[in-house]
């Protein structure tokens, strides 16, 4: 994946063909929806239905039927979000598309905002911007270094807190850093909200369909920046993350995510690996997969995106 030789390649990209893939995401997914619609950078929206109760159905279906910029698939079942991902950019013809959930309400002029911070900028690029819970505080996972056996230990133990030296420890996620003043290089973004050019999604092949839900994000951004990409993170574009607004079972999505995790690593540094690591990673990912689901477990019915 290289930069177009093309200077008009690099022109702003006007045309932003939306992404949005729902699995029984329940009542933020309509707030989700609006806050999209009112972008007046938005040209296209592609709404996967994955399953959803028949009412939201029907809604989504209004929806459509109203705005000719809106698109729904369903009738496919729940492909999982990779194929889902890939299924809707197979559709869209504008030249920028962005991933982003269901449960994610944009403010006001982001994809405008975006739009002029990547507006001549030579491909290819991907940019991120700050997710926020509900209270304002910065989310988890918006801003990353690049998944490793390494940096997922130090995240898990924490261990920049508990070792010696802890300065020189790199973890996964960077939210408990300072916040960078402007726009900036990172190593890896969540796939909550990610905006490039629909060219250089195509380009390494979109997700890899082999992850059902999480990890897919990391795995993607490895390859873009393998690829010779530029990830960038904007402090100053903020987009609210209502985690927890799915009605899947804890079990079923720490499951899957560590089935993701295990993936990512036999995949990515299976070659460089021994077994007995591998398989002290396997332990520790297993480890708090039944640790969050006895969490689960014990907290009572919860929900989480999927």
């Amino acid at each position: 994946m290289t930069a177009p030789a093309d200077p008009a390649a690099n022109a702003a990209p006007a045309g932003i063909a939306a992404v949005m893939v729902s699995y029984r995401t329940g009542p933020v997914l309509a707030r989700a929806i609006a806050a999209l619609r009112a972008e007046p950078a938005l040209a296209r929206l592609v709404i996967v239905d994955n399953g959803n109760p028949a009412d939201v159905v029907t809604d989504l279906a209004r929806i459509a039927a109203d705005d000719p910029r809106v698109r729904v698939l369903s009738g496919h079942g729940n492909i999982g979000f990779a194929a889902a991902c890939n299924r809707a950019v197979a559709e869209i013809d504008e030249p920028t598309v962005l991933l982003i959930n269901p449960d994610c309400v944009v403010s006001p002029g982001a994809l405008e905002s975006l739009a002029a911070i990547v507006a001549g900028r030579a491909r290819p690029w991907l940019i991120g911007c700050r997710l926020v819970n509900e209270d304002g505080s910065e989310q988890r996972g918006a801003r990353r270094e690049i998944l490793t056996p390494a940096t997922a230990i130090a995240e898990a133990l924490h261990l920049d807190r508990w070792w010696p030296g802890r300065g020189r420890i790199r973890r996964l996620n960077l939210h408990e850093t300072a916040l960078p003043d402007a726009t900036t290089a990172v190593p890896s973004i969540s796939g909550a909200f990610m905006l490039m050019p629909a060219a250089d999604y195509r380009a390494i092949g979109g997700m890899d369909e082999g992850y059902f839900l999480h990890v897919e994000d990391l795995d993607f951004c490895l390859r873009f920046g393998r690829a010779g990409g530029t990830i960038l993170f904007v402090p100053d574009v903020v987009v609210t993350h209502h985690q927890g607004s799915s009605a899947s079972s804890t079990a079923f999505v720490e499951w899957h995510k560590a089935k993701g995790f295990m993936r990512y690593f036999r995949k990515n540094f299976g070659a460089s690996l021994s077994w007995p690591t591998l398989a002290a990673l396997g332990v520790l990912v297993h480890a708090r997969m039944a640790a969050k689901v006895a969490l689960g477990l014990v907290a009572g019915p919860r929900s989480r995106e999927a």
